[in-house]
């Protein structure tokens, strides 16, 4: 009998510790996650877009892309390999989302 409690006692403080270590874990990565600048993407699309034919459209995808990956590739077209993220998002279709 003595040795089922102390089993049980020892699993509960496994839990605890656990439940403890992760909350811990998740308060640093939302502290972490803030210290990030965010860049103006009005400003940032509105230079990438600004020789678009179809100004809108290029903002709207260009906004999408800026807030989901923070970062927009410098120019009016290409340089994607500056921001991996912003490069690799695509339509259902398979095209990149991005401009």
């Amino acid at each position: 009998m003595p040795l089922s409690k102390l089993l049980l006692a020892s699993l509960l403080l496994s839990f605890l510790l656990f439940h403890l270590l992760q909350a811990d874990q998740t308060v640093q990565a939302q502290t972490q996650g803030s210290l990030v600048q965010q860049i103006d993407c009005n400003a940032a699309c509105g230079a990438r877009c600004r020789l678009a034919s179809r100004q809108r459209m290029c903002h709207r995808a260009c906004g999408t892309c800026c807030r989901r990956c923070n970062c927009v590739p410098p120019g009016t077209a290409g340089n994607q390999e500056v921001c991996p993220c912003y490069a690799s998002l695509t339509t259902h279709g398979g095209r990149r989302k991005c401009p």
